[in-house]
């Protein structure tokens, strides 16, 4: 999934502070929790939830951000760069081509443009036969 500098810095942090804290023996892993025991362990789904949640709540945000609501940003993001929804669902990992749908929401400026696309019947009346 591409990233910004932002993700890539925040990752170049936890690589930093896990070599600290683990040294040379580390972990295969991307994510591992150091912050509480089991150390070095795969940080869990439920952990990044919890992260998520504190980060929302900390940021004052009125809604908690999680992991899903990300992928549907992302995604959105991309559909409203022009992308099509076959690079949503490589982009996401998904399977199936339907898979990336519940994601997609038309912006308003999107929908506006879809109606002034279409001809008013005073147009049609104009130009079609008498």
């Amino acid at each position: 999934m591409p990233v910004d500098f932002l993700v890539v810095q925040s990752a170049d942090q936890h690589a930093l502070e896990r070599h600290e804290i683990l040294g040379e023996a580390g972990s295969d892993f991307l994510l591992v929790n150091l912050f509480r025991p089991p150390y070095g362990h795969p940080v869990s789904p439920e952990a990044i939830g919890e992260l998520c949640e504190a980060l929302s709540t900390r940021a004052g945000l009125g809604r908690r951000v999680g992991p899903r609501i990300r992928r549907h940003a992302m995604a959105i993001n991309v559909v409203d760069a022009g992308g099509t929804l076959d690079e949503v669902q490589a982009l996401l990992g998904q399977k199936s081509p339907e898979s990336p749908r519940p994601y997609l929401h038309p912006a308003r400026s999107g929908l506006r443009a879809a109606i002034e696309r279409v001809p008013s019947l005073r147009e049609l009346n104009e130009v079609g036969p008498r």
